[in-house]
């Protein structure tokens, strides 16, 4: 019975391998990190076309004090897979998953240096739930190409990590349930300090968070290589955090708004009770995407960037980055 169903998996992925890259698993990702070494590493596989097809997003009830994710079979068949990799990789300890509705977050130890890839480990993991959507008879491919890593390097890290994980369905709810994301705050802890905030609030907490500062003096080539390296970060989760004052700082902040990454704003004035954000702010804010905070007090004129106001700008979003 086993050896057969090997074999139809084995035939379904020759008629299918067409459509799915053949090792998304091996490429982009961080230059000159050794994806055989010893580390952990936080993993994020999102469906194909953001499908709803892992599971539904419930309120908190009577079993459950905060939201939760009711698990479609197609999702048990996922986090079964996902708990079945130390038993075709022993160097693997799986430390903690989350299913969501349309992705799927999952922490891993690789335990000691190995010939195998961490690319071919996940991409064997989504294989494996690929043939069950199939068995299933879901719409493949099941998963967007390639896949999330963030490496967690140090304790607090990896306990921020666990936690973010352990917190996802809840900061879903609240999203789906909060339109007030446009809604003014005129009191909000951030950096140790108070700052008024227009914006999705729950970026301030999210376990990671970069500064985003660049010297006036970089060649626009030198610009063009900080905006990669930020927005590889903010593509593995990290929130950017900048008041985008010299140039490479605002084409980072703006190419990051333009992939639909997370962002924090600093600016120097802060906000009527009828403040809006304008332009491509306004889209990002309704996504959630944007938070925008400012230390200072709306004033009606207009006033001079001066030194003082850029340290002050620049000295808030130093404190509220969690990484280098």
């Amino acid at each position: 019975m086993e050896n057969n169903r090997d074999e139809q998996r084995r035939q379904w992925w020759q008629r299918n391998a067409g459509k799915f890259q053949k090792k998304p698993s091996m490429t982009r990702r961080k230059a000159g990190h050794d994806y055989r070494g010893h580390y952990v590493y936080m993993i994020t596989v999102v469906t194909a076309g953001r499908r709803d097809v892992l599971g539904t997003l419930c309120s908190p009830d009577a079993s459950h004090s905060i939201a939760w994710v009711k698990a479609t079979p197609l999702g048990e068949a996922v986090k079964r897979h996902w708990h079945e990799i130390p038993l075709h990789h022993p160097h693997v300890k799986v430390l903690r998953s989350q299913l969501m509705p349309d992705h799927f977050h999952g922490i891993i130890h690789v335990t000691k240096q190995t010939e195998v890839h961490l690319g071919a480990i996940i991409q064997s993991f989504k294989k494996a739930c690929s043939f069950a959507a199939h068995e299933m008879s879901i719409a493949t491919p099941l998963w967007e190409n390639d896949y999330n890593d963030l490496i967690l390097s140090s304790r607090n890290q990896l306990s921020n990590m666990m936690n973010y994980v352990h917190d996802n369905p809840r900061r879903l709810w609240m999203k789906r349930n909060h339109s007030d994301f446009f809604r003014v705050r005129k009191t909000v802890e951030a950096g140790g300090e108070q700052v008024e905030a227009l914006g999705n609030v729950f970026l301030l907490d999210f376990p990671l968070r970069a500064a985003v500062q660049c010297s006036r003096k970089l060649t626009a080539e030198q610009i063009e290589e900080r905006v990669e390296h930020f927005l590889t970060l903010a593509k593995r989760g990290v929130v950017l955090v900048s008041p985008a004052i010299s140039p490479g700082e605002r084409r980072v902040m703006q190419a990051a708004q333009e992939a639909h990454c997370k962002v924090i704003k600093i600016v120097d004035n802060g906000f009527t009770p009828l403040s809006k954000p304008r332009g491509e702010d306004f889209d990002a804010c309704a996504r959630g995407d944007l938070l925008l905070i400012s230390p200072f007090e709306h004033r009606n004129q207009t006033t001079s960037l001066t030194e003082q106001i850029c340290y002050h700008l620049n000295t808030l979003a130093a404190a509220l980055a969690t990484m280098e």
